[in-house]
């Protein structure tokens, strides 16, 4: 049978979140609780959801990445590039780079009914999203330090559990700088919604009952070392001016305290490659001397 060569392969290795989760940064899920409990259990609305990240998971990829949020939402970003551009046209204007970007929805991805492989909505939804993911990650990426060339970014979903757009924003910045692409800063993504009711309150990171049940969306992307926002998508209605200027607050402001997370990822990633390629020149020089 052929490969195809668009699919990305699993990760060769896992680790439970309880192994990275720092003391005080984001809540650890208790074995044995439910999906059902953990969505139908009360939470302030800003509380983040439990956050596991990890880098440079795949071998197949120059770079890689794997984020999954508390209430099931799982997301796995590979990277590649620069790769000299297929035509002259293919490249960006004013002499840079090109992002280029895709996202892909398992068809088990989401509870109820599967998708169906290559339908219209499907390919809709997924556009759309991958339109969302470049307009996030461009400000982060050094575009000019690659002229004539293309990178390349591809988000698999895993499992929708809810701010599915957010998680691959930080899994696709993390998959990015993995690979050794040059940037300003990690675009992290959070996403927010608000319940129907006057009195309704914007909650962060939602799961996808609380989705379900929004009268309004937002997903805001940052870059936290520049205090710069990358991206606002989103959309609603019931919600004045003052409404959605506090939503963004808030998202920013998780942004902020999600950015820690990602970046010691990205860190541990860095020194296990660090190790693997000193182990290896200590392997080669044994084996010259022997």
């Amino acid at each position: 049978m052929p490969l195809d060569p668009r699919r990305v392969r699993g990760p060769e290795e896992s680790q439970p979140p309880e192994l990275w989760a720092a003391a005080g940064e984001v809540p650890v899920e208790e074995d044995g609780a439910g999906e059902e409990e953990k969505d139908a259990a009360p939470r302030d609305p800003c509380d983040l959801r439990p956050l596991f990240a990890r880098a440079g998971l795949l071998s197949q990829a120059e770079g890689s990445a794997y984020v999954e949020l508390g209430g099931g939402t799982k997301v796995l970003c590979a990277a590649w590039g620069p790769r000299e551009a297929a035509e002259p046209g293919a490249a960006a204007p004013a002499g840079t780079g090109r992002l280029l970007c895709e996202f892909r929805r398992a068809p088990f991805a989401g509870r109820g009914a599967r998708w169906r492989p290559g339908s219209a909505s499907e390919r809709e939804a997924e556009r759309e999203a991958a339109a969302a993911l470049r307009e996030a990650l461009e400000p982060a990426v050094r575009l000019a330090r690659y002229p004539r060339a293309r990178l390349a970014v591809s988000a698999l979903l895993l499992q929708d559990g809810g701010s599915a757009l957010a998680a691959a924003i930080s899994a696709a910045a993390l998959a990015l700088a993995d690979a050794g692409v040059e940037m300003y800063d990690l675009a992290v993504g959070c996403a927010l919604c608000r319940s129907p009711g006057p009195a309704a309150a914007w909650m962060l990171q939602p799961g996808e009952p609380e989705e379900r049940r929004a009268v309004a969306r937002l997903t805001v992307a940052l870059l936290p070392a520049l205090n710069q926002v990358s991206a606002v998508l989103g959309g609603g209605q019931g919600s004045s001016p003052d409404a959605w200027a506090q939503a963004l607050r808030l998202g920013l402001d998780g942004c902020h305290r999600l950015y820690p997370v990602l970046r010691q990822s990205l860190l541990r990633a860095a020194r296990r490659r660090d190790a693997a390629a000193a182990a290896a020149a200590t392997a080669t020089t044994a084996v010259a001397t022997a």
